[in-house]
């Protein structure tokens, strides 16, 4: 039990150094725009369509659930508000983070991972290259930057959504949906969606990079290493998310009706 609980010390103490090392890479130029480019790009192309399709179920569910519940508290007139607030502040960024760090984060891992056991991160170790500024930070700036702009994707999706099934299926008012979020929501709402989405997508950049460049022994290791990016991601993401929505909750007043 000591030894387990001394390996999960070291091991956070190593990953919060290597956090610190890739943030302070950052702050380095010049950037490596190629390396940023080709990261955005393949994590786009693997993101986009499944966090659109994903969105979509999301904001139907959203907005069934909460109709039934509304119409039984007899507030109809606050459906959309109730439900475009859930997608843009909670649903919106968990389900982009989800997809960042399932197929994106994954890919990343299995990348430094294979960089790894090839022996690359040691011969750029030997020339006097950074590994973690030439590879881990501009895997860290496309995933924050592809997280932000899949965010508003996501939230667009969901609530047109949420929309069309409120209005088809449960007979909404067009009018009202729209209007009740007018009334409650604001634009901080919005704001720490994409705060969270930026936090997000920067949290799997890191685990998957740390668990990649980590990896030993040899193939299997590397998909050991890729299993557990995605699972410490996913466990770390709704620490995360209700932390930052309880300091939200704390700092920006709420609107009332």
């Amino acid at each position: 039990m000591t030894n387990y609980l001394g390996n999960g010390v070291r091991q956070s103490g190593n990953f919060f150094a290597f956090c610190l090392d890739a943030l302070r890479g950052m702050a380095h130029r010049p950037l490596q725009w190629r390396e940023f480019a080709q990261q955005a790009w393949f994590i786009s192309s693997v993101s986009i369509l499944p966090a659109a399709l994903v969105s979509i179920p999301f904001g139907a569910v959203i907005s069934l659930q909460l109709g039934s519940l509304v119409r039984q508290l007899g507030a109809q007139s606050f459906t959309g508000a109730a439900a475009v607030l859930a997608v843009v502040r909670e649903a919106g960024p968990i389900v982009t983070a989800l997809i960042i760090a399932g197929a994106g984060g994954s890919a990343i891992c299995a990348d430094l991972g294979s960089r790894k056991i090839r022996e690359e991160l040691d011969a750029m170790a030997v020339l006097g290259i950074d590994a973690v500024e030439r590879l881990v930070t501009p895997r860290l700036f496309a995933s924050m930057l592809v997280a932000v702009l899949l965010n508003g994707l996501v939230n667009v999706v969901g609530v047109a959504g949420g929309y069309v099934f409120n209005v088809v299926l449960q007979g909404g008012t067009p009018g009202a949906y729209l209007a009740s979020f007018q009334a409650l929501g604001q634009l901080p709402d919005l704001l720490v969606g994409e705060f969270k989405a930026l936090v997000f997508g920067a949290a799997a950049a890191l685990v998957a990079s740390y668990k990649g460049i980590t990896a030993k022994g040899g193939p299997k290791g590397v998909g050991d290493a890729v299993n557990q990016s995605v699972v410490l991601t996913f466990m770390l993401l709704f620490v995360l998310n209700f932390v930052i929505t309880a300091v939200y909750f704390q700092v920006v007043p709420q609107k009332g009706t």
